[in-house]
């Protein structure tokens, strides 16, 4: 709607998209995105340049990675090498025509330079030159016909009459008719006649404000996109929560590609959700998109073959959509370790020495492969640990939801609420950050809170049968504890999330928890559960004898 306006009152070549809680930070990044877009070698083929997000109002620990410092300053960087970023919503300068849903300019091919050695009938060396001068001359009326044909549409006659475009016999013509125009914009002469000016951008200049006013209003009604290709081919695509993705995928899909652009001073800043239940519904809306676009045809597993779209940038986009799918095994390796040792057996079958190798060579590559990444992109070790703790506590709760609501959508057709996420407020009398410790129950809090009770009963049980069997047991222990204590440590920033501030929480609440946790401990003991049936059928059988 806003593009269609745009086109009406200014029709500028470039547009920027900035959410509404998105301030100018930078006054310099509107020349820089320029730089790229009006760049005289590559420039024509760039649909769009992106900035990172930064944002205001959050904590020094930033304990729930609203910076998402890996991902804007490691991934996004990695990608402006292949075919560019992908869209993320803000923070973004576009190219009008790439919008529009036209494909990206061919890269022309210099003519063949031919050799004067031979002469001019010869054949053998630099091909026919009189074959060569008549596609030239071809190419020459052709570009002729074309200039007079735009000359024609941009006349002040027939603006006011509604652009009616003048029908060409030449195949290689460049201007649509005017029924295939409407059908793909909609009915609106003048947003069509601002169509063949999208290169220079202005309006026609035979269009009176008023008549601008009553076009404007004509393209914002409810009724306009009806059968046209707005949502499908033009404009930002519909069909999902995260139109952003979609938007930027159907635009590499066209042959244009995206620059990723990161000045010293941040180009653009806006307000984060600092508290839990905000963030992990901010997270869920995220995911529930990719799984929209997972389940749907413009899947980039299969769509868009055959097209501008280059095969690292398609891993890119399918690793944007997939990820949703990573709940399910991580919520098994978070489970598994209170299993462990709530059943006194490791789940881990013995390693051999060709198994361990491979074990300790993949974990080596990772975790250099983490090193370099945190080298090149400059994020530090507290960015990097904030970013896999948030990857846990989102994974086993709103990635999960989303997709279970996204299959609910596909298979039942069960529509999901769209929830807009409350960001912070600012200061208020309990400080800057007074939402930060606001505790809001949603059901997105149930998986990481079931795991971390989990874990830390089982920490509990497992210590106790080790001080019950003696310094046998502690051995085994050790790797079953290590597992345990990795999630629950994952899981420690949704703790605090979930206690709140600290100094809120009551010191009873502290001793009776204290209390509890060592009668059970001192309960399983004497219980002892982990004794076989043959077991205890011995001790039964040695009390009566005695």
């Amino acid at each position: 709607m806003k593009v269609r306006v745009s086109a009406i009152i200014s029709n500028a070549p470039f547009l920027l998209n900035v959410d509404c809680d998105h301030y100018i930070n930078n006054s310099k990044a509107l020349r820089e995105a320029m730089c790229f877009m009006m760049d005289p070698t590559s420039g024509k083929k760039i649909c769009y340049v992106q900035f990172p997000q930064r944002f205001d109002g959050i904590d020094r620990h930033d304990r729930y990675s609203n910076r998402n410092v890996v991902f804007f300053d490691i991934n996004m960087k990695g990608l402006d090498g292949i075919q560019g970023p992908i869209y993320v919503g803000t923070g973004c300068v576009f190219r009008r025509q790439a919008l529009y849903g036209y494909d990206a300019p061919a890269k022309k091919k210099p003519p063949r330079k031919t050799c004067n050695c031979w002469p001019k009938w010869c054949c053998f060396c630099c091909g026919s030159r009189k074959k060569k001068d008549k596609k030239i001359k071809s190419y020459e009326k052709n570009k002729i016909k074309d200039m007079k044909a735009k000359k024609k549409m941009h006349s002040p006659e027939n603006i006011q009459e509604g652009i009616e475009v003048a029908e060409m016999n030449d195949e290689k013509a460049s201007v649509f008719p005017q029924i295939k125009f409407e059908k793909k914009f909609g009915q609106s002469p003048l947003f069509i006649a601002s169509i063949t000016l999208i290169e220079d951008g202005g309006i026609p200049k035979a269009a009176t404000p008023e008549s601008l006013l009553k076009e404007a209003i004509h393209v914002i009604s409810c009724g306009y996109e009806d059968k046209t290709e707005w949502g499908k081919e033009v404009g930002w695509i519909y069909g999902s929560v995260t139109e952003d993705i979609l938007t930027g995928f159907k635009m590499h899909c066209h042959g244009w590609r995206s620059v990723y652009c990161m000045p010293r001073r941040p180009a653009f800043k806006g307000s984060a959700p600092i508290n839990l239940s905000d963030r992990l519904n901010q997270v869920l809306r995220w995911a529930l998109g990719s799984v929209e676009i997972l389940l749907s045809r413009h899947c980039p597993i299969w769509y868009g073959y055959g097209c501008g779209l280059k095969c690292l940038e398609r891993f890119s986009y399918i690793n944007s959509v997939v990820y949703p799918l990573t709940s399910i095994p991580l919520l098994a390796y978070c489970t598994l370790p209170a299993v462990c040792l709530l059943t006194g057996k490791f789940i881990v079958p013995p390693l051999s020495n060709y198994a361990s190798l491979i074990f300790v060579a993949l974990f080596i590559s990772i975790a250099a492969t983490s090193i370099l990444e945190m080298q090149w992109g400059c994020v530090g070790i507290h960015d990097w640990w904030r970013n896999e703790q948030f990857w846990v506590i989102g994974a086993v709760s709103s990635h999960f939801f989303a997709l279970f609501q996204g299959l609910l959508k596909v298979l039942a057709g069960v529509n999901t609420n769209f929830t807009v996420t409350s960001k912070a407020g600012g200061g208020d009398g309990d400080g800057e950050f007074a939402e930060l410790y606001i505790f809001k129950w949603t059901s997105l809090l149930v998986p990481p809170l079931t795991l971390l009770i989990m874990n830390i009963i089982g920490v509990i049980v497992g210590v106790a049968d080790a001080i019950n069997n003696g310094y046998d047991s502690w051995g085994p222990l050790f790797g079953k504890l290590f597992f345990a204590l990795w999630v629950i440590v994952h899981l420690y920033p949704f703790l605090k999330g979930v206690m709140g501030k600290q100094e809120g929480v009551p010191t009873i609440i502290v001793v009776w928890a204290i209390i509890l946790a060592s009668f059970l401990s001192l309960l399983w003991v004497r219980i002892n559960p982990f004794l076989s049936k043959d077991d205890i059928v011995l001790e039964i059988c040695g009390l009566n004898c005695e």
